[in-house]
């Protein structure tokens, strides 16, 4: 968030009463429940590729039943990993803004846009990546939440879990107004710059973004793509290059 960041690794996040280190315990203590179950779960694909062979008269069944629990337990064990990998930043195992920032650039370098990383206003907020493009700028900050944490927006509201959001993400907001100002000021190209928190571990609805209070907040991938797919070209390539230059040089490097 502005004016600091999550990822500097705190001594207590690898202690015995962190929410982290409570979660990799029960995880590693799981391991034996989630081998019965995906033992279980690959019993009952045999069953159904048995089923499936029988129908269409697939031969050799036995191959194909085999193969069915295969898959099954297969795609248990992904889906295990995945859930388990999604809390990496959560816990501290991997640097949130390097995860965005590849995806920034993989998805919106060949459209134009330029990626800044790492930006502060002097002596105040700072942010993790300035996007500058065609279809306009945003500041993108990276957070992180347990994943029991249910982030939605009811009434034009925001919430995370039954605490109101506001807090979270006023900060955001008013960096953005104060990057916008900044650079206006200095290129003297009226600009605004769009809010967005990239959320690398929290419940999220359906769709992997939700919009409430004048930001969005999104799964890094969505958020990308969001950017990509603004259709109005509000700036051409020397204003952005204009935008790019000062913003290099007026924000320091956080």
């Amino acid at each position: 968030m502005p004016g600091g960041s999550i990822y500097v690794q705190q001594d207590a996040k690898f202690a015995g009463s962190s929410p982290q280190w409570w979660y990799e315990k029960f995880w590693r203590e799981d391991t034996k429940n989630r081998q019965k179950s995906r033992a279980v779960k690959a019993a009952v694909g045999v069953v159904a590729g048995i089923g499936l062979s029988i129908r269409f008269d697939l031969q050799p069944l036995v191959l194909y039943a085999l193969a069915a629990g295969a898959l099954v337990a297969a795609a248990d064990w992904w889906w295990c990993w995945h859930t388990f990998n999604a809390t990496a930043v959560w816990r501290g195992k991997r640097r949130g803004e390097a995860i965005t920032g590849r995806l920034l650039r993989r998805s919106l370098g060949r459209r134009g846009y330029r990626v800044l990383d790492g930006r502060a206003i002097r002596g105040q907020a700072s942010i993790d990546h300035l996007v500058i493009g065609p279809g306009g700028l945003w500041i993108i900050d990276n957070e992180s939440w347990s994943p029991d944490i249910e982030i939605a927006a009811y009434g034009g509201r925001l919430f995370f879990g039954e605490k109101y959001g506001t807090k979270e993400v006023k900060p955001l907001i008013d960096t953005a107004a104060a990057f916008a100002d900044l650079l206006t000021r200095e290129t003297g190209i009226e600009v605004t710059i769009t809010p967005l928190l990239a959320v690398h571990c929290g419940s999220l609805p359906r769709g992997g973004s939700v919009t409430a209070e004048g930001i969005t907040l999104a799964r890094p991938r969505v958020a990308a793509r969001r950017i990509k797919a603004v259709p109005d070209v509000v700036l051409d390539a020397e204003q952005i290059e204009v935008l790019a230059r000062t913003a290099a040089r007026e924000l320091q490097r956080a």
